[in-house]
């Protein structure tokens, strides 16, 4: 699969998710899956995962596949997941924190 733009890989999560558009803005998406943030650019990756650790519920990222090494130590202590674009599980996300 080749590298995906932000715009593509919003296309494809809400495809996987059967997301809609979050209208809290917390998130990109939300679904029955849990909260869904899309970033392509790993130097936005950091502000990523802090956008989800606020967000209730499971919490996913969705990158492009090649970048999984570099959002992996960065979701750490976040309880969320990583998935690419294709759908794939990168990393499980961990239940959610009972606030």
């Amino acid at each position: 699969m080749s590298r995906l733009d932000k715009n593509g890989l919003l296309e494809a999560a809400t495809r996987i998710f059967e997301a809609q558009p979050d209208p809290s803005g917390a998130a990109d998406l939300v679904s029955a899956k849990g909260s869904v943030v899309v970033e392509d650019d790993p130097k936005q990756f950091k502000a990523a995962f802090k956008r989800l650790k606020k967000v209730d519920g499971y919490r996913w990222i969705v990158i492009n596949r090649e970048d999984l090494f570099l959002a992996n130590s960065l979701s750490i202590g976040s309880k969320a997941g990583i998935m690419d674009a294709g759908g794939k599980v990168l990393k499980a996300a961990d239940q959610p924190r009972k606030r």
